[in-house]
């Protein structure tokens, strides 16, 4: 499992930055400043607000391939044109049904018997609509009947063969074809980003994990995605870190990892010494302002220390297979006093008790912008960052994956930039920001997951007693004496890191939920182990038939006659519309229950003595049917960046 971290260093000053990028891709003339683009922006983006607005994620007739939902939508489209002619831009309302009367359903019956009665309109009712609506649908292959029911409501059952044809499409021209298409070429995922000289702790799993898949979703989806590892690079710590590692290490360049040991402990004692001692305090303030100043001793040390803290995170990143691009803090400080100076002569910015802040409409409390000391924040840098993924980057959606405790600040932050014309106002068009929050990790009691000694849990510990705990259960099993060491550690680290991941994944990322190496590692329920497991079955009962599965893509045909065979059938070719919706709501447990789900209909399928896969009449077809369940079930790892297992 390889991962990579591309590592961007800021320059040493803003008149060096402002050089360097024009050499790389600015491209503007040194007399153009970062306000004079802010106002470009600021116009450029109210303008592309007027145009660019959410409808739909799919678009256009190729972009709905895999989408049954979108395809549906387009048909029922055109019989609200027929049936309510006078009712332009009626958006069709389909869903997938729950019930017995049909697969989908289109429920636009009883809002438009609001709008058009009193009209003089010749319907009496929204069952009289719902029933136009039916007579009025287009001919097509993929419906088998239609039927309506209660106030209006036309449920659709579609056609066994049009199902077949499709999953069978999806075995030939692959997965990807079922990708869904959003309205957004390029976006920003800010996530992980753990702060320089500390551990990273479990409190960086979430975002780390759920970060890094949402930015595989909509990668998936043929979107751009710059992921972003914001680390905390630079500020004030950093003056009492430097002048310890000149204490400790007079030669300080030869310091490494090895020589300081642990950070977490470097940068305790630090600390301590900062606050025990007045004279060692005067001399990290001065650090401090050698450092922001560019002197370049105290460079090279702020360097040496990110570069030993960057080490540690790729440990943790290689075992989870997460690759981050890092721009930390430090990168963007050269933009803030233009920015800053810029919206204060948007007339947004004014002193308060010393600071300059933006008032937020709603909310009590002002973003501060300069400290009273003069001294630059989160919200400055939040809000150069934005300016920056916005007008140089492009991004048309960022997203920023914190804990739910920093709602409040991003809101504000987005708030401020809405009024500086940045963003548009209103939530359905682009460019656009999402804050996506998570709650904590908890222990068996209950409280915020800590070791015996109420430290925070390492993330790299953790991650290795869970790989250590999946390779005792498969030495257990007398996989010791079967496999090959290489096939015990790849797969004692699949299952162990997977387990971890889909963990957290499975609950709704605003809930808090516990840490149980058990629960976890448990292989019945809803875990990856149990998934895993499923998977590798379904490639075993491929193995066993004998049959190149290749070549019965291309020969073989699909069939889904019975109902368990139609009904795994169905959730196959909602898989498309499921991602879409964990992508829109940034829900990646969405696509956890998908998942076990669709493990659970193909255990019902394959467990049902009429639908015999081996040895029967209809092997063919059914062998393919386990082939598209495990192609699905495939890509929903790779979405949750787990690694599957072929064999058990």
């Amino acid at each position: 499992m390889l991962a990579s971290l591309t590592l961007l260093v800021p320059p040493a000053s803003p008149s060096q930055f402002l050089s360097f990028n024009r050499l790389s891709h600015f491209h503007f003339s040194p007399s153009i400043t970062v306000s004079d683009l802010l106002r470009v922006t600021s116009r450029r983006l109210a303008w592309a607000a007027k145009t660019q607005s959410i409808t739909t994620m799919a678009t256009g007739e190729d972009e709905c391939v895999g989408n049954v939902k979108v395809q549906l939508a387009k048909l029922f489209e055109a019989s609200l044109k027929v049936t309510v002619p006078n009712e332009p831009d009626v958006e069709p309302l389909v869903a997938a049904c729950t019930g017995k009367f049909g697969d989908y359903q289109c429920n636009n019956a009883m809002g438009l018997w609001s709008k058009i009665k009193g009209k003089g309109t010749q319907f009496r009712g929204p069952p009289a609509v719902g029933e136009a609506i039916k007579n009025n649908l287009p001919t097509s292959e993929m419906i088998e009947s239609c039927s309506v029911a209660g106030p209006g409501f036309v449920n659709v059952v579609l056609s066994k063969n049009w199902m077949a044809k499709s999953i069978q499409k999806m075995l030939i021209e692959g997965i990807d074809t079922w990708a869904p298409m959003p309205p957004v070429k390029r976006a920003v995922v800010d996530f992980s980003s753990p702060n320089i000289a500390k551990e990273m702790h479990v409190g960086h799993l979430r975002s780390t994990i759920i970060g890094d898949t949402l930015a595989r979703m909509l990668e998936f989806s043929k979107v751009e995605v710059l992921r972003r590892n914001h680390v905390g690079d630079w500020g004030t710590q950093f003056g009492m870190l430097i002048e310890f590692l000149f204490e400790k290490f007079p030669n300080f360049e030869d310091a490494n990892e090895t020589a300081i040991g642990d950070l977490q402990a470097f940068y305790k004692a630090s600390k301590q010494r900062f606050d025990a001692d007045p004279a060692f305090k005067e001399k990290a303030q001065q650090a401090v302002v050698r450092l922001q100043g560019g002197e370049d001793k105290y460079r090279r040390a702020w360097a040496q220390i990110c570069e030993i803290s960057r080490n540690e995170f790729h440990k943790v990143y290689q075992r989870l297979g997460v690759h981050l691009e890092e721009k930390g803090e430090s990168f963007y400080n050269p933009y803030i006093p233009e920015v800053i100076e810029a919206l204060t002569k948007q007339g947004l910015v004014e002193e308060s008790q010393g600071a300059r802040v933006i008032f937020i409409e709603g909310v009590n409390i002002p973003l501060i912008v300069v400290k009273s000391d003069g001294g630059f924040n989160y919200a400055s840098t939040d809000l150069a960052a934005l300016w920056y993924r916005l007008n140089e980057e492009k991004a048309a959606w960022i997203i920023y994956v914190t804990d739910v405790g920093q709602q409040q600040h991003f809101d504000m932050v987005f708030k401020a930039a809405k009024r500086a014309g940045w963003l548009p106002h209103g939530d359905g068009s682009y460019p656009k920001t999402s804050h996506v929050g998570f709650g904590l990790v908890l222990g068996e009691d209950g409280k915020r997951f800590r070791t015996r000694n109420t430290e925070v849990v390492r993330l790299v510990d953790l991650l290795d007693e869970a790989k250590s705990r999946s390779k005792a259960a498969l030495i257990e099993r007398g996989k010791g004496e079967e496999w090959t060491e290489e096939e015990i550690e790849s797969t004692a680290e699949a299952v162990g890191y997977g387990a971890v991941k889909y963990a957290d994944l499975k609950n709704n990322r605003l809930t808090n939920y516990t840490f149980n190496f058990d629960q976890m590692l448990n292989d019945k329920g809803n875990t990856a182990v149990y998934l895993l497991y499923a998977h590798a079955r379904i490639c075993s009962i491929i193995r066993r038939s004998g049959k190149d599965i290749e070549e019965l893509k291309n020969k073989g045909t699909v069939v889904l006659g019975h109902k368990d065979e139609r009904d795994l059938g169905l959730h196959l070719l909602q898989f498309v519309e499921v991602v879409e919706e964990a992508c829109t709501n940034l829900l990646p447990n969405v696509l956890c229950d998908y998942l076990y789900n669709l493990s659970e209909i193909f255990s019902k399928f394959y467990s049902n003595p009429e639908c015999k896969v081996i040895g029967s009449d209809m092997e063919t077809g059914r062998l393919l049917l386990c082939e598209a369940t495990a192609v699905v079930m495939r890509k929903c790892f790779n979405l949750l960046g787990i690694t599957p297992i072929y064999k058990i």
